[in-house]
């Protein structure tokens, strides 16, 4: 039976995957570098920085970390000026809440996390959230999911985690912890094969585990 959930924020509770890669896109674009959708979903699933295709081409971490902060001014933006809500999470959480214990582990900043979640409530059923460098190794190493498993204090039998990118899922599968996929469009190409269950909105959840 289960008792807890870890959820993964961005694409799962907010809408953000596309801003993320736009900011990225844009950025490396001023300095000639052209950053496809399908590139970046590569590299995303193994955790690693968009910057990457620079880095390759012989530009020095340096210079790409300068690049790394432009993004983060510009996500942040978006952030800010966008519309990154989905539609029924926070009723759903309301109500997962009164069965279960639940936490987020995401591979956001803190200070990127704290903004998107500055006024929407969704924190409020939490336990606890971890967001990068809170764990020794990102996803999709084991690591963040086994620090959050931590945290809740019960079973790998007893938990549930939900996600919506590859990377996540191998995150889990490492855990050994049993993952729900959600459909997020800007993911919808990897590889979900591995995944527990596979459900179109997080309104399904509520079938699923209660």
């Amino acid at each position: 039976m289960k008792t807890q959930i870890l959820f993964d924020n961005d694409g799962v509770l907010v809408d953000t995957e596309h801003w993320y890669f736009t900011a990225s896109a844009e950025i490396l674009n001023t300095m000639g570098f052209h950053l496809s959708e399908e590139r970046y979903r590569e590299i995303m699933i193994n955790g690693q920085s968009a910057f990457l295709i620079a880095e390759e081409a012989g530009i020095p971490i340096s210079e790409t970390d300068q690049w790394r902060a432009r993004r983060n001014e510009l996500y942040q933006h978006y952030l800010r000026t966008e519309e990154i809500a989905i539609p029924g999470v926070k009723e759903v959480l309301a109500e997962l809440s009164e069965s279960f214990r639940m936490g987020i582990v995401t591979s956001a900043l803190r200070c990127d996390f704290e903004l998107i979640h500055a006024s929407r409530g969704l924190t409020d059923y939490m336990d606890f959230v971890l967001c990068s460098g809170e764990y020794p190794r990102a996803k999709p190493y084991p690591d963040p999911y086994l620090m959050g498993l931590e945290r809740l204090g019960g079973e790998k039998s007893e938990t549930i985690i939900v996600e919506d990118s590859e990377r996540g899922l191998r995150s889990a599968v490492g855990a050994g912890i049993e993952c729900v996929i959600v459909h997020n469009r800007f993911t919808e190409s990897h590889d979900f094969s591995k995944a527990t269950h596979r459900i179109q909105t997080l309104e399904e959840l509520l079938t699923l585990l209660t």
